[in-house]
């Protein structure tokens, strides 16, 4: 028997059994049949999972590792899953492959389904031991440059340059600090590398502007060669870009030889998509793409990733569909993050195993409802229960009817102790306008458009305060985040990653510990101004009235209007 600490070991496809020592006695893990392993164990809770909207502790579920595109409500559907997990009691797996794998989470044991025989990494230790045994296996995560920890501000209907001049006015005229704009209606909507020319007359001009007021410009993109639509305008480089991209094999094929399209009832259907295994589509893409670096861009929202629907799917790398669904994800956000290097951000949806040294995550679509910020929440914790360092989420949801004002309240609130703070919408009218209208008129979540919306002028100095306490702990957030790098180990901590042995926190999925020092527990219910928080062993301050309480115990705070928060106090 071979007893493992802080350590890996490797399950081979040639081997048929581990036994191992672990907290509560003997444990194994079994090849089974071919594409089976049991891990036996006791445990009560296991964690990560990739970013899991429904739930953070997974035992009692079978979860289906695969990435997905849903569009709000994502339920077990997940952009960003990955084939690890830990336990409460010491152990913890990472199932090296990229196939779509099944993991049924059993009262004492554990079974992985795989469609072929990979390695089983095997870990045991302390949560954070096993965390950080996990992000080794993939080398160190870059630190995004501190610009990118203050406030994020986004618009879909931002789409000329006067509109995005505009928001550099309002940020002054409302005393609002911010460190970035993202951009998506920036392009032609047909390339998606060159500026709509009839609506960014300058935009080198336009980007300077936008430094010399402080501000960092984040460009979206897209991994797709666009079948244009029949209402559209044709478009001559878009025509080019798809001659060149099959005849220089730059896109995915079939197995029949055909180049593989995005299959109807999916976004963007009928497009096709890079290959970024091939090295001459990297070539090609970043060349059309190096001119925005030239003029200044500091970084790329990398949207999609989600477009493999085909097993008959052929790499240039030779891996198929069956790989290439989870392994896509991955080649395109880790081409952008080798394109634009260290000094520049990559802000993500998609992703796979290893997701945590290419990017800043974002956890993707949601509506404005009550609902989904309670999955927006379970699926940063899960995120970070898998190593994701760097994460952050639309504040109140993009889509939608415009939020109340309950609601963008305690979005704020809970995004001012995260590691991203941002607020986005999506299109006026919305995004899907037949399956599900957006708000009349302007669809903007920015703070005063929610205060013009509710005829409320006073929330707009509401806002303000969550904003600048932003700027005020920025510079612990960025001391935190590069001692999470260096330590590798996320910037929000679950309350059971740092006390896995304590039974009250192993189902906590709405309180977390925000860097070494503040516990964070967000109003998680609509008009909600009072909560129970358990704080763990230890003295603890609240941050706002500066009370003292003992750990180990349940507390009920509220009614100052202000988002619970303790401060961690010294031994």
């Amino acid at each position: 028997m071979e007893e493992l600490k802080h350590n890996m070991r490797n399950l081979e496809c040639s081997e048929a059994r581990i036994d191992f020592d672990y907290k509560l006695g003997t444990g194994s893990l079994v090849r089974m049949e071919k594409g089976v392993v049991v891990l036996n164990i006791k445990y009560n809770g296991a964690y990560g999972m990739g970013e899991k909207y429904d739930c953070v502790n997974q035992k009692g579920k079978k979860v289906v590792n695969e990435v997905n595109e849903k569009f709000c409500f994502q339920g077990d559907k997940t952009y960003c899953p990955a084939p690890f997990f830990w336990t409460d009691t010491g152990v913890g797996v990472y199932v090296d492959t990229c196939y779509t794998s099944v993991f049924d989470f059993k009262e004492d044991e554990i079974v992985i389904e795989t469609p072929e025989e990979s390695k089983i990494i095997l870990m045991t230790g302390s949560p954070r031991e096993i965390v950080s045994s996990y992000i080794d296996i993939f080398g160190d995560p870059d630190l995004p440059p501190e610009w990118a920890f203050g406030v994020w501000i986004s618009a879909n209907r931002w789409n000329d340059e006067r509109l995005t001049l505009d928001q550099i006015d309002k940020l002054r005229e409302y005393d609002f600090p911010a460190s970035v704009i993202v951009l998506e209606a920036w392009s032609d909507e047909a390339t998606f590398y060159k500026w709509n020319p009839g609506k960014w007359p300058d935009p080198e001009r336009m980007i300077k502007k936008i430094h010399d007021a402080g501000l960092k410009l984040v460009l979206w993109q897209i991994p797709v060669y666009k079948k244009m639509g029949a209402d559209e305008v044709p478009n001559e480089q878009n025509k080019l870009d798809e001659e060149e991209a099959i005849k220089n094999r730059l896109c995915l094929f079939e197995d029949n030889g055909e180049p593989y399209r995005i299959p109807e009832g999916n976004w963007f259907a009928g497009s096709l998509v890079p290959d970024f295994t091939n090295p001459q589509t990297y070539d090609s893409w970043f060349g059309k793409r190096q001119y925005l670096l030239d003029m200044g861009v500091d970084g790329f929202k990398t949207d999609g990733g989600e477009h493999i629907h085909s097993e008959h799917v052929r790499f240039f790398d030779n891996s198929n569909g069956l790989e290439g669904k989870n392994k896509y994800a991955r080649d395109y956000i880790s081409a952008y993050k080798k394109f634009v290097g260290k000094e520049r951000v990559i802000f993500s949806r998609a992703g796979f195993s290893g997701q945590h040294r290419i990017s800043i995550q974002w956890a993707g679509d949601q509506q404005s409802r009550p609902e989904e910020m309670k999955s927006v929440l379970k699926a940063g914790l899960s995120a970070a229960a898998t190593g994701i360092i760097f994460w952050g989420f639309d504040i109140a949801g993009f889509a939608g009817a415009l939020p109340s004002m309950d609601l963008y309240r305690r979005a704020t609130q809970f995004a001012c102790f995260c590691p991203i703070m941002q607020w986005h919408s999506e299109p006026d009218g919305g995004q899907f306008k037949d399956l599900m209208a957006g708000s009349s008129g302007e669809n903007e979540r920015s703070p005063w458009n929610i205060a013009k919306a509710y005829d409320c002028p006073e929330f707009i100095d509401e806002m303000r305060y969550w904003h600048k306490l932003r700027e005020e702990l920025r510079p612990y957030i960025y001391e935190t985040a590069k001692k999470c790098v260096a330590d590798k180990t996320p910037m929000m901590k679950p309350l059971f990653y740092l006390w896995p042995e304590d039974k009250n926190v192993l189902n906590c999925d709405d309180e977390y510990m925000f860097g070494d020092d503040y516990l964070v527990a967000p109003y998680m219910e609509e008009n909600q101004t009072h909560r129970e928080v358990y704080l763990p062993s230890g003295t603890w301050k609240h941050f706002f009235s500066n009370d003292i309480f003992a750990g180990k115990q349940v507390i009920n705070v509220g009614g100052d209007g202000k988002i619970p928060v303790f401060i961690k106090l010294k031994e």
